[in-house]
């Protein structure tokens, strides 16, 4: 007979620990994230709509470079104002733009560690596995537990759930850069940090920018689901459309986060070919 693993009771309780015993940083931790949030909120709402409409319009054909672009972005755009759904999704904006940014800061470095240490590497790659495949409604529990209900424990568990790409893609596009270039600027003097610096990261960026597309995306779907647990945004609009069953609202609200990540996988994508 296969003996019970009381693996819920161990859990639990580490979680009763942390919250115990650091119970300071996580305030810490969310005072910070809700003034970044406030931040990035505010300063998206501080322009008149139409006037945020022409800016976004803007930086999307700056980015793509294609005169399409002009039209759709403006009529997407105006299309989730005409749905009286623009204050939630620039609500969901700033939590992207808020969430994605951490990851970024997090996973970047971390992918630049990975590929220049194979310990570093043996041990960050089976986590990554672990957090890609761990269905996404199971960040939002430990993050409820640490940070309550509201908008800060979506940040955090999008954040967690965005990372792996920056740290996989990063890592990728270190190792893939060509070994005899290294050795040459090696050869020619170059110390490790300027080898990093000055020859794999610009090599590199390719991949780097295409981890951090698939960051915003991720970070995009998981504050729909992050709407569960207050989250605010398009979440809570999706959210309360299905208790409601309003199917109207709902289809509403998906259209407006298909608007919005139409929009950022566009211009990220863009800017990563022309920073690259």
């Amino acid at each position: 007979m296969v003996p019970d693993v009381p693996v819920d009771a161990w859990v639990t309780s580490a979680i009763n620990w942390l919250r115990t015993t650091f119970a300071g940083f996580f305030d810490a931790v969310a005072e910070l994230l809700r003034q970044l949030l406030n931040g990035m909120y505010q300063v998206l709402v501080l322009p008149h709509p139409l006037l945020l409409t022409a800016i976004l319009v803007a930086i999307a054909w700056l980015s793509v470079r294609r005169w399409v672009a002009l039209p759709v972005a403006t009529a997407g755009l105006l299309l989730v104002q005409a749905m009286d759904l623009w204050t939630d999704m620039l609500q969901s904006l700033a939590v992207v733009l808020v969430a994605s940014a951490v990851a970024v800061v997090v996973g970047v470095p971390l992918g630049i560690l990975a590929a220049r240490n194979d310990r570093v590497r043996a041990v960050v790659r089976p986590v990554m596995d672990f957090m890609q495949t761990m269905p996404v409604f199971v960040y939002l529990l430990p993050a409820v537990f640490f940070f309550g209900i509201g908008v800060v424990p979506g940040v955090v568990a999008t954040t967690i759930f965005a990372v792996p790409p920056a740290v996989r893609l990063t890592d990728l596009g270190i190792r893939q850069v060509d070994a005899e270039v290294v050795e040459a600027a090696a050869a020619f003097g170059a110390r490790p940090r300027q080898i990093l610096r000055d020859v794999q990261l610009p090599l590199a960026l390719p991949s780097i920018m295409t981890g951090v597309n698939q960051v915003i995306m991720l970070a995009l779907s998981m504050v729909v689901v992050a709407g569960l647990v207050g989250g605010g945004g398009l979440g809570a609009v999706v959210v309360r459309a299905i208790t409601q069953l309003d199917i109207g609202r709902g289809f509403e609200g998906g259209l407006a986060v298909v608007v919005l990540a139409i929009y950022l996988d566009r211009v990220t994508a863009s800017l990563g070919r022309r920073l690259a």
